[in-house]
């Protein structure tokens, strides 16, 4: 996910401002970052959002898709 990403994100549960926590990050060729691995968080309600292999799951607490 590149670090510009953040301007256009919100919460998709209340539409508040995410805070990043970032786990691991590259820097691409035009010198962006790009976050690989990190958690997104909710700063009104709190909901973590995980980032994994650079793609951010905003996917509503419930609603994930589970392995059967």
């Amino acid at each position: 996910m590149r670090m510009s990403t953040m301007e256009i994100l919100c919460c998709p549960v209340c539409r508040g401002s995410l805070s990043l926590a970032v786990t691991e990050k590259t820097v691409l060729e035009d010198g962006e970052d790009d976050i690989v691995e990190g958690t997104l968080t909710c700063t009104a309600c709190s909901v973590d959002y995980p980032i994994r292999e650079g793609i951010p799951n905003l996917l509503t607490p419930g609603l994930e898709c589970r392995e059967e």
